[in-house]
């Protein structure tokens, strides 16, 4: 797979995403919380995750066990967006404790774990990582 401007776009989403998740996630656990932060980052990290999944829909991989060219790892796309909408949701009914456990998931398994995936031989960043490593 090559870097299209498509692939770019996405990856810049998904590591700008990972950034925003942490700056959200310290800017409630500190001593003196920081709401604002908090709330304003969350604004970013939602629009960041929204443009990762949505542009993932037209990221297609052939080469990897596939079904119409989704890979298994686009089993997140329908996962990030529940996730997303079932955070609003608690919030909106100030469900504080269960939005705060809906996007530490969604961050770790969304950005984190997927993340890590990405580094694997035959993708393309686990090609160009381990291609430098060798």
């Amino acid at each position: 797979m090559t870097l299209t401007p498509l692939i770019a776009f996405h990856m810049g989403c998904a590591i700008a995403a990972t950034l925003t998740g942490a700056t959200v996630l310290w800017a409630r656990r500190q001593a003196g919380p920081l709401p604002w932060l908090h709330r304003i980052a969350g604004y970013g990290f939602v629009l960041l995750m929204l443009a990762t999944a949505i542009s993932a829909l037209f990221i297609r991989d052939f080469k990897l066990p596939n079904w119409a060219g989704f890979t298994p790892i686009h089993l997140l796309i329908p996962v990030t967006l529940g996730g997303l909408a079932l955070s609003f949701w608690h919030l909106a009914h100030r469900r504080i404790a269960q939005h705060r456990s809906v996007m530490r998931k969604l961050y770790f398994g969304s950005c984190v774990v997927a993340g890590l995936f990405t580094l694997l031989p035959g993708r393309l960043l686990g090609n160009l990582l381990w291609q430098r490593l060798a």
